[in-house]
């Protein structure tokens, strides 16, 4: 984790976003946000843009839904939904105090979502069983707070080292990979990689999120990924491509993407693409 050395009125970010339902598939069950929040109101952002932190704070998710007909695209958006639902109620009380007590709002806020959908899974018949991993980042300057459950992901990139994942996977095959047993590769080809243990709804029945935090510089990259990223880019891919940076008029994200998908497109692909300038 780096020190900020930049000044809060000095930090910029620039964030670019997009998702694709793949080659084979005709729906898509992933979603993403960007919104900022101040005191006074919260803007959802378009899927591309670059704005000053000047009070404000930035928040960004992928959802990857899960379940029967079309309940896993509804999982995605009641998850990506929920969260600018509940930021009003929340961040009206002070921005200030918020950003010192994220980590304790985001575990909350992953209860809530992982309640709703246990109560629409009783309601309604179409949406039994269904769930959804959710992958979120809060920036406020100088700090990113995330909280994470399932097996999408989130990479850091510092501007003078290599891109590394910060989340886990909650996955027997990325607890394989993080207790030494498997390799980077061998978990990325596993044929259990995508048996989910943890996800919002579904069948679990306290989901227990990952808290974490980082503290970022000017330089420095953020990358939001579902599982149709990572099923057709390692990681060393995923850096190749946000260290070549946009070309032919694409962003990041677009580029993430196509590369997934000529080299998979197997599921549905997000990608968020979060970076830190002055």
């Amino acid at each position: 984790m780096s020190e900020s050395t930049a000044s809060p009125e000095t930090l910029r970010l620039s964030w670019s976003g997009m998702t694709h339902p793949g080659r084979f598939r005709k729906n898509n069950e992933d979603a993403f946000l960007a919104l900022t929040v101040d005191p006074q109101e919260m803007r959802l952002l378009g899927k591309d843009g670059s704005a000053p932190m000047d009070g404000c704070d930035f928040i960004f998710a992928v959802s990857d839904g899960m379940g029967g007909a079309n309940a896993g695209e509804f999982a995605s958006r009641v998850a990506i939904d929920r969260i600018s639902h509940t930021l009003p109620r929340s961040f009206w009380l002070g921005a200030m105090g918020m950003r010192r007590g994220a980590g304790e709002w985001l575990d909350n806020l992953f209860t809530e979502i992982h309640a709703e959908m246990g109560k629409m899974s009783l309601v309604y018949p179409e949406c039994r069983g269904m769930g959804a991993t959710l992958s979120m980042c809060w920036f406020a300057p100088g700090r990113m707070t995330f909280a994470h459950v399932g097996d999408s992901r989130i990479y850091y990139m510092p501007k003078d080292g290599e891109l590394r994942q910060i989340s886990e996977d909650h996955t027997h095959v990325g607890w394989l990979l993080r207790t030494g047993q498997i390799t980077e590769s061998q978990a990325r080809f596993h044929p259990g990689k995508s048996g989910l243990q943890q996800v919002l709804g579904g069948n679990v029945s306290n989901p227990d999120p990952q808290i974490g935090a980082v503290d970022y510089e000017p330089g420095d990259v953020f990358v939001l990924t579902t599982d149709g990223i990572t099923d057709g880019l390692s990681r060393p891919g995923i850096e190749g491509v946000v260290k070549t940076g946009p070309k032919n008029g694409k962003t990041l994200s677009r580029l993430l993407i196509d590369e997934a998908m000529f080299n998979s497109g197997r599921d549905n692909l997000t990608a968020l693409v979060i970076e830190i300038a002055e």
